[in-house]
């Protein structure tokens, strides 16, 4: 039976069609709300867009041009400065895209990441995003360039170096960078208030920093230095208005372990809050960036994480962006299906590749240990089987180091030799010192009756340092030297260091093209925990460091170094261990790596790495 329509169902009909034509129009007024907001979005994207490209072509010169100056370098004429035209090249890849996170990870908790009070490598990786110089190295051609200094030149007496700073340079919180700043940060690293001793026995070479004007800055050297440029030009560059208050309160600062802001591509979320607590580090993109291109990732990330074998777990599960391997398990990794169907992989010897050591510490508590006597030192040396242990541990993946100086470096002594293991020659030095086993258990004793034992600390998360200490005790053992192995956490082997507070340990410094050794091996690096902690001092070394220092001729200072190398060769303030070959997975989502002179454009050119749209992961 059909149903008629009354007079109700009329008007419900009616309602109805009136509430269609609403929602119609509603839809309708959304939609050009839209087109609107995108047109809005792209008219500010283009005038941004625009406003860069000015700030681009004034900054690098084109509206007013520099000269070529006389003992200087200044920035290119035209377009993007020099300093980022690889971050350029970067950017005009077909697949590039911004977005996207880098992650990486830490081998152990890091003490802090304030500037200056910091004293390990992996603090000064997370401090190179956020904390800028005037000047940078080309990894191409090894020159240096200019950065935030758009020019510079040099006095004649080579003791001055006068820098003409961008205009356009603000920190990451917007208050604009001058030379203002750059007084300050040497002023500050100079106040012995603030423990820097590092930095101050480098940068005590210059007498004064001076602001001629808001933009030009002038370095003056006591006496010629051959690293004058770098070191002016290197120094990373402190914000006055964040760090000035510290002055009244050094204490704070020294005890800090957070305190980061800078001008770099990224920033510290909070430049005060963070802790060691926290566990990770995580850098966020500086919105302000002031540089000609901007960092093509929206964060950085470090993810402590201790152990090795959670490490590369973590890489195979795509938590992480590399892994570095262990040489045990590289040949394993390189045929594994599901490792390489995910990953680019190298191998190389980086150029600037750093080296490894046993430090001996020769005064303790204010008296010489038994590590003061050089005999001792060269006995323990012939003893390290460092052939051995790059065959056995590292696979030949390594190869020795003879001294702080690279074997292909122009300061390197080629007539050196790595020391080879002489059990026999060993035991001949120590008899010679007074060593011997005088009540028959296996252990030499002094004349005093003292067993020669010690405790070797090392960083307990390392594998293949655990495998070498443990190889070490088995060797020394043989000479009837007790070897107690002694793992330790990061920041309790800094404060051994800081205090002298040890007998051994086994670490590694960081290299350079040239390197200059005043900071670890000079004597007046002793005092006020300066760098040189085991306590060594030879005055013929520290002479021939301070001539090669100030000897600004290349052909007269190497030859310097090369004696200054044989004194060490000698002397063995430390057994040269070796230095290691990079064994490196790298996610093949990360684009454009590629290997210069400095080493593979990964970390330290973070703006040259970046994430095809379809293959990022993360959002924010």
């Amino acid at each position: 039976m059909q149903k008629r329509f009354i007079t109700r169902d009329w008007l419900l009909y009616s309602i109805l069609i009136i509430l269609v034509a609403l929602l119609l129009l509603l839809m309708y007024q959304v939609d050009r709300q839209w087109t609107k907001l995108a047109q809005m979005e792209s008219s500010l994207a283009q005038q941004t867009q625009e406003m860069r490209s000015l700030r681009t072509t004034a900054a690098s010169g084109a509206l007013t041009p520099t000269a070529q100056t006389a003992k200087g370098s200044t920035q290119q004429a035209g377009g993007v400065s020099t300093a980022f035209q690889r971050a350029l090249a970067a950017s005009q890849q077909p697949d590039y895209a911004q977005g996207d996170w880098s992650v990486n990870a830490l081998g152990g908790n890091l003490k802090t990441v304030t500037p200056l009070v910091s004293g390990d490598a992996d603090a000064a990786d997370v401090q190179s995003y956020v904390l800028e110089s005037l000047l940078s190295r080309n990894p191409d051609t090894l020159a240096w360039e200019g950065l935030i200094a758009k020019s510079w030149q040099v006095s004649e007496d080579g003791l001055s170096f006068t820098f003409q700073m961008r205009e356009d340079v603000s920190f990451s919180d917007g208050v604009p960078l001058t030379a203002k700043d750059l007084v300050f940060t040497f002023n500050f690293m100079m106040n012995e208030a603030i423990e820097a001793p590092g930095e101050r026995s480098v940068y005590g070479r210059i007498a004064s920093v001076e602001a001629k004007n808001d933009y030009e800055v002038v370095f003056t050297f006591k006496e010629p230095y051959f690293e004058a440029l770098p070191l002016a030009g290197g120094m990373a560059i402190l914000p006055a208005h964040f760090y000035e208050p510290y002055l009244k309160k050094p204490q704070e600062f020294n005890q800090s372990k957070g305190l980061l802001l800078g001008s770099g591509p990224y920033r510290l979320a909070n430049p005060k809050t963070w802790t060691p607590d926290q566990g990770n580090v995580e850098l966020v993109r500086n919105e302000r960036y002031w540089g000609d291109v901007q960092p093509s990732y929206n964060r950085i990330l470090w993810k402590v994480i201790q152990n090795e074998s959670a490490r590369l777990t973590t890489y195979r599960n795509g938590e992480l962006d590399a892994y570095g391997a262990r040489p045990a398990e590289y040949g394993k990794l390189k045929v594994d299906e599901q490792i390489m169907g995910k990953s680019q992989n190298f191998e190389y010897m980086p150029p600037v590749v750093g080296y490894s050591y046993i430090a001996w510490n020769q005064q303790r508590d204010g008296k010489p240990t038994r590590f003061a006597d050089k005999r001792v030192r060269q006995a323990l040396t012939y003893l390290t089987d460092v052939q051995r242990i790059i065959k056995d541990v590292h696979l030949n993946y390594a190869e020795p180091a003879v001294s702080p100086f690279n074997p292909r470096s122009k300061q390197h002594d080629p007539s050196l030799q790595p020391w080879a293991f002489n059990l026999e020659k060993a035991q001949a030095l120590l008899k010679e010192v007074g060593y011997a086993d005088k009540n028959g258990d296996g252990v030499l004793e002094d004349a005093e009756g003292k067993p020669f034992q010690f405790k070797l600390t090392y960083f307990e998360s390392n594998q293949d340092t655990t495998r070498m200490v443990l190889l070490l005790k088995d060797i020394y053992a043989r000479a009837g030297i007790k070897l107690e192995p002694f793992p330790q956490e990061w920041p309790i082997m800094q404060e051994a260091m800081e205090k002298r507070n040890f007998d051994a340990i086994t670490l590694g410094w960081t290299s350079g093209i040239e390197t200059d050794i005043f900071q670890m091996f000079h004597s007046s690096q002793i005092k006020d925990n300066g760098d040189n902690f085991i306590a060594y001092a030879n005055p013929e070394l520290d002479k021939l460091i301070d001539e090669a220092r100030r000897t600004v001729d290349e052909s007269k200072r190497l030859p310097l170094w090369q004696q200054a190398e044989r004194l060490m060769y000698e002397d063995q303030p430390y057994t040269f261990l070796m230095r290691r070959q990079s064994l490196l997975f790298v996610d093949k989502r990360i684009q454009n790596l590629q290997m210069t002179k400095l080493g593979l454009n990964r970390g330290f050119l973070p703006m040259e790495n970046y994430v095809p749209a379809h293959q990022q992961k993360y959002q924010q």
